[in-house]
């Protein structure tokens, strides 16, 4: 019996030591593993950069939102320089930082604007989606009402606050014209009035520098009574109709060319380039000629298999064709936001043949030709 007993006593000293041992060198490996790792990346600002173009109206509509490496919002950035745009479009999603307690977490908006600012770019925030503790449960990110306009005043307040002097331009929303951004309800304007009466004065007060932009409204042919959305010219007349003229400084316009050449005619019930001519005289009817547009979406796409797209070569000759068109013939349309530079990731649908650069920083044809257009 004593001589078992040994035998287990050994063997269990000997199970202990066989233990350690591997906890040891288990330790070992994975601090000699971390020795290996690359230091993280030190980003920083950079010497403050200029914007060199020959053509200060071009702009780009950028997606960081999503972004989430800092390297990545940099390069975009810088791309976004070298190719000469002056101005970036970003989407700032409320509900993506301001919590049911006020607070507001500021990391990643301060990441873009200030990178956008070290690269010498004017930012237009667009800033819309609903946090859900402002909406009624089960309703989209998309859904706001006059329950929480105050709330949505706030924010906005306190980011043109924060940013003043870096972010120029905010626009209030967008497409409100289209059910499917104002929450799957109807799309009234005078609903959308309502907000720009308590959310203007709040902006202005926090930043009396900031440019607040109304819309943007998305070119749409929808009739009266229609579930989808409203006519962006009819909305634009309710709008004015409701009392908006006061509570905007420009108005934000998206404008696509589908499969028309940027010099083709508009008319009513055609959505092309130029139907921002069309939106043009319903405020010169409404005696608003002083506010300037501001069109912060707009292009064309090159996917080889979209009835609504165009060829590639045509897409370069399309976009360049409408900053020379407007340049020469718009004098109140003051910045044009190519749609899209960029997305974190491919969408694996015809959206991403509206880039001009890969999710991995390979610079398309068009990125090229608009570098050259304006003299980089």
């Amino acid at each position: 019996m004593r001589d078992t007993c040994c035998v287990k006593e050994r063997i269990t000293q000997h199970a202990s030591r066989i233990t350690y041992q591997t906890g040891f060198r288990l330790l070992l490996i994975i601090l000699v593993i971390s020795l290996m790792q690359p230091a993280p990346l030190l980003i920083t600002y950079g010497p403050q950069q200029t914007v060199q173009t020959n053509h200060p109206i071009v702009g780009v509509h950028t997606r960081l939102t999503d972004e989430v490496e800092e390297w990545k919002i940099q390069r975009t950035l810088q791309m976004v320089r070298e190719m000469g745009a002056s101005w970036v479009v970003e989407l700032f999603p409320w509900a993506y930082y301001h919590a049911a307690d006020g607070g507001i977490a500021w990391e990643h908006p301060d990441m873009v604007v200030n990178h956008a600012a070290a690269q010498g770019l004017q930012v237009v925030a667009r800033i819309g989606l609903t946090p859900d503790w402002a909406r009624p449960p089960d309703t989209p990110l998309t859904y706001l009402d006059e329950t929480a306009y105050n709330d949505f005043a706030e924010f906005a307040a306190r980011f043109a606050a924060r940013y003043r002097g870096k972010v120029t331009h905010i626009i209030i929303g967008n497409e409100p014209n289209l059910s499917y951004e104002w929450g799957y309800r109807p799309a009234t304007a005078k609903d959308y009035v309502e907000l720009l009466k308590v959310v203007y004065p709040a902006v202005k007060a926090a930043n009396p520098d900031v440019v607040v932009l109304a819309g943007a409204l998305a070119p749409t042919l929808e009739p009266a009574g229609s579930p989808w959305g409203l006519n962006d010219l009819e909305y634009l007349a309710q709008m004015y109709e409701a009392g908006a003229a006061d509570y905007f400084d420009g108005l934000a316009v998206h404008s696509y060319g589908l499969t028309f050449p940027a010099e083709a005619e508009p008319a009513p019930d055609i959505l092309n380039f130029r139907r921002i001519e069309l939106v043009r005289a319903v405020m010169v009817a409404y005696d608003d000629e002083k506010t300037n547009i501001f069109v912060t979406e707009f292009g064309w796409n090159d996917h080889p298999r979209w009835t609504m797209a165009v060829r590639p070569g045509q897409r370069i000759q399309n976009t360049l064709n409408a900053y020379r068109y407007a340049e020469e013939n718009w004098p109140y349309v003051e910045m044009m936001a190519l749609w899209a530079f960029r997305f974190p990731a491919p969408t694996r649908s015809f959206m991403d043949y509206y880039t001009l650069v890969t999710p991995e920083f390979v610079a398309k044809p068009i990125y090229d030709a608009i570098k050259e257009f304006t003299g980089n």
